[in-house]
């Protein structure tokens, strides 16, 4: 639910280079669906406004062009830099942060962390079902934690996981323990359940 009369924004973080997976995971494909394509349906069911987060360089790729971009304001600052720009770029809403590489990802994983956000916390994710640790890149940034993030940026601190951890941000736990299993090698995408599929 919005705050304080916020809209509450989905971004789609796929700006990523993919050097582990050697080509693209916002392009690889499941059920003849991109994963960007995925993640995007699923935000559109939970959220106002859906955008894809990109580098300069993917600007005018097919796939990004297919739907409302944010370009990248920074460089060399990973998933921080999407998230710092979706904040600038509209500052009027709060953000549903999803990474383009979760193929379990879901519309009930979403909707159960809308539904259960902590207006009070500077941030609302899941808890870890692997380590306890949040998990940044399926989160709710609200406007007002772009000053905190930019302070975590000018102490060098730039880990999205790292940043959530020192805000003491609320913790949920997965409604759907594998819904957040991302795929980042050629292994991980062969030993995740949809590995045959994709």
């Amino acid at each position: 639910m919005p705050t304080d009369s916020r809209p509450l924004f989905g971004l789609v973080l796929a700006g990523g280079r993919s050097r582990r997976m050697g080509r693209d995971k916002a392009l690889l494909k499941l059920d003849g669906r991109t994963q960007l394509e995925r993640a995007m349906a699923a935000l559109a069911r939970v959220t106002e406004r859906q955008f894809v987060s990109t580098r300069k360089d993917q600007a005018d790729d097919e796939e990004r062009q297919r739907y409302a971009t944010i370009v990248d304001r920074y460089d060399d600052l990973g998933p921080v830099a999407g998230i710092l720009s979706a904040l600038e770029t509209h500052p009027e809403a709060d953000w549903l942060i999803v990474a383009c590489d979760l193929p379990n990802l879901d519309a009930d994983t979403l909707r159960y962390l809308v539904a259960n956000r902590d207006a009070t916390a500077p941030f609302t994710a899941f808890e870890s079902s692997h380590d306890g640790l949040p998990e940044p890149l399926c989160a709710i940034y609200p406007a007002a934690s772009v000053a905190r993030i930019r302070r975590f940026v000018d102490e060098g601190i730039v880990c999205p996981r790292k940043i959530l951890i020192r805000s003491d941000a609320a913790l949920l736990v997965q409604p759907n323990p594998r819904s957040l299993d991302n795929v980042n090698t050629p292994d991980d995408l062969a030993s995740s359940a949809l590995g045959g599929r994709l």
